[in-house]
């Protein structure tokens, strides 16, 4: 059959297995999700007093946030369940129990010393739905040894993805979104520490390229069936333009909250649109004005797989633009990273060889969509 009239029936089967993975997973949507924690630093001569919002039960059954954002996900879930089941009384009792255990993973770095915070307030709201995320705030304080020596805050690589802002210095306060067990900048005791906005593109510049290289397998994935669809310029250039401009758009209006869809139904689908690159890399080159236009939509659903790094989390309005345009440029350059090492690992060296089809692009397109076809059925089913 002509690729003309194989394609249209290619999408709308990709179409048709998009909306089932939706209605299937709506039921569950942000049901498990569990968001950055949010700390509210105030940093004065004498003393550090911290409001942070968190997942009280995620850290009490002590999952691994470095590397889950899904309670379902996380071998603790059943210990998790019960935590998630008790009342106030009861969930503020495990705390203070669990509070000497907590409170060494909870940094506060002056001049290369540690201090360890006491446990000052607890607001924790009542149970009502167990089977969506519990947001807690915790309050914590420490006394600050003499003199003007800034001071450190972050938490443990443990508790995942943390924000942090600095109270009192407005709009331009500074804001930092740490994770792996990353600490903020030195915060001054006589002064708020504020960001140009210069300066908030230039950090989610890294930002950006982080989320590609290394931590964001799934784009990498897609990137590298873009590569082996074709070595040529031209192709490579519409398509990852095409990308770009996509996940630019969505990942502005979720990041603004203008559109609202949950990882559990964004994640399933960025794995089929791995899938089905790969597979059209295998079926022949087919038509680039279709592929660029699939690969738009396909960057629509990555965009909103970015849009949690810049959402209600980390970024004030005023350094928001700064902070998008830096990320997407990190992103660029993580893309273009990942395209570079393929083509000087394997272009290079192969791609004029006549084999270089049939031995190298197709069973690599292969690979990558049984990958993207076994991470459709984890995040969906498992």
């Amino acid at each position: 059959m002509a690729f003309s009239k194989l394609f249209p029936l290619m999408v709308a089967r990709i179409a048709a297995l998009s909306i089932l993975l939706f209605v299937m997973a709506i039921p569950q949507a942000r049901a498990h999700e569990i968001d950055p924690g949010l700390a509210d630093v105030l940093v004065t001569q004498e003393r550090i007093a911290v409001d942070i919002q968190l997942s009280l039960e995620s850290i009490l059954s002590e999952m691994d946030l470095a590397n889950i954002t899904d309670t379902t996900q996380a071998p603790e879930e059943e210990v998790y369940n019960g935590y998630r089941s008790m009342g106030p009384d009861a969930l503020r009792a495990a705390v203070e129990d669990f509070w000497p255990r907590m409170a060494p993973r909870l940094v506060i770095e002056v001049d290369g010393e540690r201090i360890v915070p006491e446990l000052v307030g607890l607001s924790i709201p009542d149970v009502g739905d167990i089977g969506n995320a519990r947001t807690s705030t915790i309050s914590i304080a420490a006394a600050l040894p003499q003199g003007d020596t800034p001071v450190r805050f972050g938490w443990a690589a443990l508790y995942g993805d943390l924000v942090v802002r600095q109270v009192g210095g407005g709009e331009d306060a500074y804001t930092a979104f740490l994770s792996d067990g990353d600490l903020s900048e030195p915060l001054s005791r006589t002064e708020i520490v504020t960001e140009s906005a210069w300066a908030v593109f230039l950090r989610y510049i890294f930002v950006g390229f982080e989320h590609i290289v290394p931590l964001g397998l799934d784009h990498i994935l897609f990137v590298l069936g873009l590569f082996f669809f074709s070595l040529h310029l031209r192709p490579i250039l519409f398509q990852v333009t095409s990308f770009t401009v996509a996940h630019t758009i969505t990942l502005a209006l979720a990041s603004l909250g203008i559109v609202s869809v949950p990882a559990s139904v964004v994640e399933p689908l960025i794995a089929l649109s791995i899938v089905y690159v790969g597979i059209e890399n295998v079926m022949g080159r087919g038509n680039l004005r279709y592929r660029t236009a699939l690969v738009f939509a396909f960057g629509l659903l990555h965009g909103l797989g970015f849009a949690s790094v810049l959402g209600e989390f980390g970024i004030t309005a005023s350094h928001f633009v700064a902070a998008l345009l830096g990320f997407n440029v990190g992103v660029e350059f993580g893309q273009l990273a990942v395209i570079l090492g393929a083509f000087l690992l394997v272009g290079l060296w192969f791609g004029q060889r006549d084999w270089y089809r049939a031995r190298i692009a197709i069973p690599a397109s292969l690979v990558i969509s049984a990958i993207g076809a076994w991470w459709s059925i984890e995040r969906v089913f498992l």
